[in-house]
């Protein structure tokens, strides 16, 4: 393919989780760089839209899996609407149900289909209880890589050029009451427990940066619950701004990119950040780096883990949702204090 120069259209597909959509974006700007003549379109869910604006040459298809595109007739209509964008090849970065019956429907145009090989056989060792085999896997960033690999489009991650900084909208200059404070996001929840420091362990993470007087400490969340609790934690403490429910995506991203930090869990916030290059720090409980999912970019130095000494079948799962009964304590071995550290290190740098 694009061996005359001519265009080539590439489909990639990545419907699942948020973090997982944005870890696509270092592997398509690098897929973008090195083929000129290569176009690309995202199927994702239409709130991922945003992740992907900083990009060039790249169009984002909305999957409505919930509604038009749901169950088989719904993927058949979707293969219908996605048939007229003549794709000549198709990535497919999640490899669950829906995209393998997209790929068999594909199959009736022989368009070359190449699917993610997810590692569950050696993600299973690294997690399992018994005889576990702890050892840095393949990071899903190169996963999304060897797909493309085999489809012909072959890159380098070493050469990736993150997205740049985005300009502040007058809304969000507003809204921040812009300083010469450096800006600390913090965003403290995840979707599973087995990933979350305890909240009034991180409130005394930003009672100490507060009390500095030095830095602008920004909260991020979502969903009724979590604004309720860092709106009373913004209103406990000075230079401390609730983000959470005042944003659409877009406006969070162009926030992110302006962060000198982001402090978060394992979770979606550490990914979205990493794609600027913002400094991250991550925060581990039951999960683990080993398994792949570390931002790209960012020195494993800055990943602040449980004690796995003390909680020696860490990780016990991929995505923080198992784990044995005491491990959900496993994030109270990491003291506030070097949270505190590490993110004045950083800032210090």
């Amino acid at each position: 393919m694009d061996k005359k120069g001519r265009e080539t259209h590439l489909l990639i597909i990545r419907l699942s989780a948020m973090g997982d959509v944005a870890m696509t974006v270092p592997v398509i700007s690098a897929l973008l760089a090195k083929y000129p003549n290569l176009r690309i379109t995202v199927l994702t869910k239409k709130q991922f839209l945003p992740i992907f604006s900083g990009l060039n040459r790249v169009s984002v298809f909305e999957a409505d899996v919930k509604n038009r595109h749901k169950g088989l007739m719904g993927l058949w209509r979707l293969y219908k609407e996605l048939k007229p964008l003549h794709f000549d090849a198709v990535a497919d970065l999640h490899n669950v149900l829906r995209s393998r019956i997209l790929k068999k429907y594909v199959a009736l145009d022989r368009t070359p289909f190449v699917q993610l090989d997810k590692g569950r056989k050696e993600k299973g060792e690294l997690t399992r209880t018994n005889n576990k085999i702890f050892r840095q896997l393949k990071s899903t960033h190169q996963r999304y890589a060897d797909v493309f690999g085999r489809l012909g489009f072959t890159i380098n991650l070493d050469d990736v050029k993150l997205l740049e900084r985005q300009a502040l909208s007058d809304k969000l200059v507003d809204l921040v009451q812009a300083d010469t404070k450096k800006w600390v996001g913090i965003a403290p929840f995840a979707a599973h427990e087995g990933k979350m420091y305890p909240l009034g362990q991180m409130e005394r993470v930003v009672e100490s940066l507060s009390n500095t007087d030095k830095y602008k400490i920004l909260l991020f969340g979502g969903g009724a619950s979590e604004v309720e609790q860092l709106e009373r934690i913004s209103a406990a403490y000075p230079n401390t701004l609730c983000m959470a429910g005042k944003l659409t995506l877009a406006e969070e991203l162009q926030l992110i990119s302006n962060l000198d930090v982001m402090l978060s869990m394992d979770s979606g916030n550490a990914h979205l950040a990493a794609n600027y290059g913002i400094p991250v720090i991550t925060v581990w409980g039951v999960t683990h780096p080993f398994a792949g999912f570390y931002p790209f970019g960012q020195p494993l130095e800055n990943a602040l883990m449980a004690n796995r000494e003390h909680f020696p079948l860490i990780p016990t799962s991929v995505y923080g949702n198992k784990f044995p009964k005491g491990y959900e304590k496993a994030m109270e071995t990491i003291e506030p204090q070097e949270i505190i550290n590490k993110v004045l290190r950083v800032l210090d740098a």
